[in-house]
């Protein structure tokens, strides 16, 4: 290759990862406090800069750490607690004087960018009725401030208010809840350009039915997937199939646009004796693969084109919660802001983690309840394929980003070189993705590009360059 042609195809590797690296999702972070023996607020802002976090949501709008945000360049979500629902919901001059007392002092130098009327309503049916009026009196303040245009109202929704989650394709909001509460909400959103915030904890759904569920299905690892009967899309990870429930029970009302936001997901480093899958291991395994999963770009099966935009849950191990020992083990710190398991929380992170495989940290994947245990496979030899119907432009752009940043060994696909015929789009981004992902170890996540791949579990024919069995007798040894 001469060195013009060497230096045009650098150009144009490099024009293809900046493309790529536009589709990445976001990575958010619950700051949750109930503990007594927590890092002052200051300290805990350094602590997200550090980490290259750069959205934060809390759960009411303690003044003390609004100030330490400001001028953070963190994003941040506030919420209103449900026990103010019905003041909020019977007079809008509530509202303004809380927007007044809790928002005003400290906008804009805090970057305040949503506010969550309340948690999880819909779980209790006496504040259910509230809510949607104090979300419209809240944006009615919201307006005689100016603000509304850059502070957006939801209210995250746990996935108990779906009537049905499995398969994703039949996901559906409970009927006693879509007339009273969910259409109106929803239609609230539409018109004012806001977005759904859902909780989604995969944990919950493998505890309560190991007997089913893949731990590997669950923590993102690699595993055979699950189908969908319906549409015959192919689930890789409990927490997509959850998000797409969501999805699909958004379609069946005909709210197709309006965005999700996950605005809770997580799982316990700590657990008691019946909270199978607690562990350290596993939520180092869920929380790292999704942190890759969101950040390497792409959507869901049934939302391909939407990012992916995600609050971990939680930044800290908070003793002074009821329940259960899980409750007070999600953090990612400890109170002395030492790392419980150490994942990358930022793009910049993941790419170091990603150019360096000694530092990558062995996670695990997540979805809807799925009939059937879907274990990996016995065999273990999988490989990755370019998806077709991606289209030319997304193949190419995951193909430059295979070959560029993601340093997969394309050198055998070049003009002249043995795999080079045949020399098509499909067959040699099927040649990088692959190298890619033997590379990554075959992690779930690593066969993804934005939708633009996927994971076959028969050598592909075109894969002809060498020799097939031998080839798989490579890859073998690349676990």
């Amino acid at each position: 290759m001469s060195l013009l042609k060497l230096f045009l195809f650098c150009l144009f590797l490099i024009f293809g990862t900046l493309c790529s690296a536009h589709n990445h999702g976001s990575i958010g972070v619950n700051y949750g406090r109930i503990a007594d023996n927590l890092p002052q607020p200051s300290r805990v802002v350094e602590l997200l800069k550090s980490n290259g976090i750069t959205r934060v949501k809390i759960f009411d709008t303690e003044s003390s750490v609004l100030s330490a945000l400001a001028n953070s360049n963190i994003s941040v979500t506030v919420c209103m607690p449900n026990g103010l629902l019905s003041s909020a919901a019977n007079d809008q001059s509530f509202t303004d004087s809380w927007l007044n007392s809790n928002i005003v002092p400290f906008y804009p130098q805090t970057m305040i960018e949503a506010i969550a009327v309340g948690n999880e309503v819909f779980v209790d049916p006496q504040s259910t009725p509230y809510l949607v009026p104090a979300m419209k009196n809240m944006y009615a303040s919201l307006q005689k401030l100016n603000f509304s245009a850059d502070i957006k109202v939801s209210s995250p929704v746990a996935l108990s208010a779906l009537q049905n989650s499995y398969p994703p394709s039949s996901g559906s909001f409970k009927s006693e809840l879509i007339e009273p509460a969910i259409k109106p909400m929803l239609t609230f959103l539409q018109q004012t350009g806001s977005y759904l915030m859902a909780n989604s904890y995969p944990f919950f759904a493998y505890e309560a039915n190991t007997d089913t569920i893949s731990l590997d299905y669950a923590l993102l690892r690699p595993n055979e997937g699950v189908k969908d009967p319906a549409n015959g899309n192919v689930y890789m990870s409990l927490f997509e199939a959850q998000l797409d429930a969501v999805f699909a029970a958004l379609d069946a009302l005909n709210f197709s646009d309006i965005k999700v936001v996950v605005s809770e997901t997580g799982w316990p480093s700590e657990g008691g004796d019946t909270e199978f899958g607690a562990g350290i291991d596993n939520a180092a395994a869920y929380n790292g693969n999704l942190v890759r999963r969101v950040l390497t770009g792409g959507g869901t099966p049934l939302r391909p084109n939407d990012k992916l935009n995600v609050f971990l849950f939680a930044l800290f191990n908070e003793n002074q919660k009821g329940g259960p020992v899980s409750e007070r083990n999600y953090g990612l710190f400890y109170p002395d802001t030492k790392k419980v398991y150490d994942i990358p929380l930022s793009l910049d992170a993941l790419n170091g983690t990603m150019s360096n495989p000694t530092n990558r940290s062995k996670a695990k994947v997540p979805v809807a309840s799925p009939p059937v245990n879907q274990g990996p496979s016995t065999k273990g030899q999988t490989w990755c394929v370019a998806n077709v119907q991606a289209g030319k432009e997304k193949l190419q752009s995951a193909l430059d980003y295979a070959c560029g940043e993601g340093g997969a060994d394309c050198r055998p696909i070049q003009s002249g070189e043995r795999c080079f015929h045949p020399d098509t789009l499909e067959a040699h981004a099927s040649y990088a993705f692959n190298s890619y992902y033997q590379k990554m170890s075959r992690a779930s996540w690593t066969c993804h590009f934005g939708g633009a791949a996927n994971v076959v579990t028969q050598l592909p024919s075109n894969f002809n360059c060498e020799n097939p069995t031998m080839r798989g007798r490579k890859m073998l040894h690349l676990m």
